[in-house]
């Protein structure tokens, strides 16, 4: 099922929105500061709006989910005291090597309206780690919480979770197994959102983030979502907005195709890169209603657990 207003489905069966393809330049497709104008202030915006998020919602900051220094989160919590409040965690962007949670606690803005304690979560940086420590951290940091839910006042069985970019590659493998793992997932998520996501790592290794962060051939092949196997219980949606690059729009259609053709794909008109992500904070746009609701549903299927 897709949900895409305006746009359309292309005849190769890729999302299309009109001009896009004109909007383009020769400039790497990843590289997203080249294709959003308003790069530097919209990243203002998300510190900006960061800022409001910590000084109206009741925090706890940096509390530690592992032993690492960078394996931290941001707890924010909604203003109802029950004690049995969902949690959603959020993982941030950055392409595995750059940007700090701190940055991202707008996102506490939507999930602490709609009712749920917000877990904002840091990891390790390429190429200081690899992405087999990335993945295992995001895990440890939802292990955490689920395990510790009860003195948040929070339910175990109602844990959400999104991502954005880089961070929705990170999210999914909070219900996702590599090729080669075979263990169980320990805590995954009842849901999944995912926002502009890299699904698919083999064209990073030709574009300008190769210099910076060295894929190797083993974590394309192991930590590329679209060769992985999903825990058939999470719920997953997914969001991208209409003025990505071509790559973001044809890794989200080719995702959706290859996990279920009734995987939702929510096209955001208008949205690009960077402001998909500063939606989520803010429920009076399209991306943040959507976000919204996504929420409400989550919390009301485990609602009874």
């Amino acid at each position: 099922m897709i949900d895409v207003g305006e746009p359309s489905i292309s005849d190769d069966g890729m999302l299309d929105q009109p001009g896009i393809a004109a909007a383009m330049t020769e400039a790497d497709l990843f590289k997203i500061r080249a294709h959003v104008p308003d790069f530097d202030l919209i990243s203002d915006e998300y510190r900006r709006e960061s800022g409001v998020a910590r000084s109206r919602w009741v925090s706890r900051l940096d509390v530690a989910y592992g032993s690492r220094p960078e394996e931290r989160l941001d707890l924010f919590f909604p203003d109802e005291r029950d004690q049995r409040r969902p949690i959603h965690i959020f993982v941030h962007g950055g392409y595995w090597r750059a940007n700090v949670k701190e940055d991202y606690a707008f996102i506490a803005n939507t999930v602490c309206a709609a009712g749920s304690i917000a877990a904002i979560v840091e990891y390790g940086k390429l190429p200081a780690v690899r992405l087999a420590t990335l993945v295992k951290q995001v895990r440890r940091a939802s292990l955490w919480l689920k395990l510790n839910a009860a003195c948040l006042g929070a339910n175990p069985e109602a844990i959400s979770a999104s991502g954005h970019s880089a961070g929705a590659h990170l999210a999914f493998y909070l219900a996702g197994n590599g090729p080669h793992e075979t263990a169980a997932l320990s805590a995954p998520p009842s849901s999944l959102f995912l926002t502009s996501g890299i699904y698919d790592l083999r064209p990073i290794t030709t574009s300008f983030l190769q210099g910076e962060i060295s894929l190797s051939e083993k974590e394309v092949s192991q930590w590329s979502p679209l060769g992985a196997t999903l825990q058939s219980t999470t719920h997953i949606e997914l969001a991208v907005g209409g003025m990505e690059t071509a790559p973001f729009l044809e890794q989200a259609e080719t995702f959706a195709i290859s996990t279920s053709t009734s995987r939702p794909i929510h096209l955001i008109p208008g949205a690009d890169h960077m402001s998909i992500a500063r939606d989520m904070g803010d429920t009076r746009t399209a991306m943040g209603a959507r976000f919204w609701t996504f929420l409400e549903l989550a919390a009301r299927a485990t609602s009874r657990s």
